[in-house]
């Protein structure tokens, strides 16, 4: 088990590049038509607003800036596309065609708890504050 928990920070940081990259390309295929996906109609509730949450929540997961709070907002966002359209036609998602939204709701709540991991923007510029404090008290 320690040859696991040694790469824990490199899995961490590969699943939280794959997911924000999956969300991101799924929201710009909403907002901009492409992809196979119809374009959603600017400033309407919820699908615009959910196509700009994908495409900005995923980009900021997966470049792993300010990572917790859009994991979070992504999730939420799941969650909140899972009561609203899949579940009113039925229970499970298997049923209601909710799977990727109950996928994409439970990865990023765990993004959430979990942080960052490796390569991540955030732990760059964590440790380039950390340097200038200590030359600062120097």
């Amino acid at each position: 088990m320690q040859v696991l928990e040694r790469y824990q920070s490199q899995v961490i940081g590969v699943f939280r590049i794959v997911v924000g990259f999956l969300f991101a390309t799924h929201g710009a295929a909403s907002l901009f038509g492409v992809l196979g996906s119809k374009q959603a109609e600017a400033f309407v509730w919820p699908s615009w607003w959910a196509a700009v949450i994908q495409m900005v929540g995923g980009a900021l997961v997966a470049i792993g800036f300010g990572t917790r709070y859009a994991a979070l907002l992504c999730s939420g966002s799941m969650a909140f596309a899972y009561f609203t359209v899949h579940q009113v036609d039925a229970l499970l998602p298997v049923q209601n065609g909710g799977e990727k939204a109950a996928l994409f709701c439970f990865a990023f709540l765990l993004i959430a708890f979990l942080g960052n991991g490796a390569w991540a923007l955030e732990r760059g510029t964590a440790a380039t504050q950390r340097q200038t404090a200590a030359v600062a008290t120097e």
